[in-house]
């Protein structure tokens, strides 16, 4: 959720993924490398990642209705025959941002103008712009009412006693319409272990060893691992999606339907997350630790000066957030590879310098996801395995719900 690190290190970041991750690149998987650098400069996490559901749901549409390979998700789209696919992209691409990211229209209008210098000029090229305008608009027509909601999020205090002012992220995102779940709260786990049991003692016990900012257990690679995962915003998670979509012989169909049915589980995964997050409202580590004398439990041991490695994300603890997205995007990859050979997943990451990771399976990275959090000092081992849990469901359904071609 904290972004004031990537300033500088974003542009290192794209380079590293356009020159080294995209190789096998189409017009599906360059719009949705130029949609996640916009998107991302959202200020918040959730709100990015919800942009990007629109754009992939739309170009999909945009491709579908010119290809007519599966129904429509939306809306039905009369494409003319011979429709441009590569301009239907980049209109659909635009329409969504600039909708839903006005501050950046200098930027989304010079990708589109860059796009659409490659398309020849003519029928082809105008109806493919219609099409792409009509897929965005139908799926911007979609009624999200979680989002007018007010704010109504109470502190806990005592009568009287100060605690800090600062109103946590995002409240009424469980509240959201999903894309393929009922509702935000379809997979809302069990509450959070006791904090007398052994499991509380067993992760409140390894993060205060392994997610302290001057942690001496935490080896370098832990570090390393910490610091990359430090980043939340979808620009870090999209370059995995596209090792996948560029494995040789995949068309534009079947990209836009991976990828939409990527966004589609990431956004609702996140909107899965923060019911059960603001449902339970279970406290951060720092807040734990610090306290630890006033949870009944003699084997957690305070510490008055506990800091974790990175900051702490402004909402509830349970579950991990990051573990959710990446384990619902998993899903969705390790459905499309199949029993087939993975092919090596990469990202590079703004908070870690651009350093770029790979990875040899998706179950390797979505595992590297979860211990990240808990290296990062925000998040106790038993949040990352329930995320990770809920993710997989998710993305599962994801697929599931997805409709099967026509042809």
């Amino acid at each position: 959720m904290h972004m004031k690190h990537w300033i500088a290190t974003l542009v290192l970041a794209i380079a590293t993924l356009h020159g080294a991750l995209c190789v096998q690149a189409d017009v599906v998987t360059d719009a949705n490398a130029k949609a996640a650098d916009i998107a991302s400069k959202h200020p918040g996490t959730p709100p990015a990642v919800r942009i990007m559901a629109f754009v992939q749901v739309s170009v999909f549409e945009a491709v579908n209705a010119i290809s007519s390979r599966y129904p429509p998700l939306m809306a039905k789209i009369n494409a003319a025959p011979g429709a441009s696919v590569d301009a239907a992209v980049a209109a659909a691409t635009r329409t969504v941002l600039s909708k839903l990211m006005p501050t950046q229209q200098a930027a989304i209008d010079a990708d589109y103008e860059a796009a659409m210098k490659l398309v020849p000029d003519g029928a082809a090229k105008t109806s493919g712009i219609a099409v792409g305008e009509q897929a965005a608009t139908a799926c911007l027509g979609r009624v999200d009412e979680g989002l007018t909601l007010p704010d109504t999020y109470r502190p806990h205090a005592t009568s009287g006693v100060y605690v800090p002012t600062l109103l946590p992220a995002v409240p009424n995102w469980g509240k959201r319409k999903p894309w393929a779940m009922t509702s935000g709260s379809q997979f809302r786990p069990g509450p959070p272990p006791g904090l007398t049991s052994e499991r509380w003692t067993r992760d409140y016990n390894e993060i205060k060893a392994l997610g302290a900012k001057n942690s001496t257990q935490r080896t370098p690679e832990q570090t390393a691992i910490a610091k990359f995962w430090e980043a939340t915003a979808p620009v870090v998670y999209w370059p995995v999606a596209r090792s996948v979509a560029a494995v040789p012989g995949r068309d534009v169909t079947a990209n836009a339907r991976l990828l939409a049915m990527a966004a589609m589980a990431m956004d609702d995964g996140l909107i899965a997350v923060f019911d059960a997050k603001y449902t339970y409202n279970l406290w951060r580590p720092i807040t734990a630790i610090r306290n630890g004398d006033a949870d009944g439990n003699d084997a957690t041991e305070r510490d008055p000066s506990w800091t974790p490695f990175i900051d702490t994300p402004m909402h509830p603890e349970y579950p991990c957030a990051h573990c959710i997205v990446s384990a619902s995007l998993g899903a969705v990859l390790q459905a499309e590879i199949g029993s087939g050979p993975a092919p090596s997943l990469s990202s590079a990451s703004y908070t870690a310098g651009g350093a770029v990771r790979s990875w040899k399976t998706v179950a390797d990275f979505v595992q590297e996801v979860a211990v990240a959090r808990i290296y990062d000092g925000v998040h106790y081992r038993n949040s990352t395995e329930v995320g990770t849990a809920m993710g997989k469901k998710i993305g599962e359904l994801a697929v599931k719900s997805f409709a099967r071609p026509i042809r």
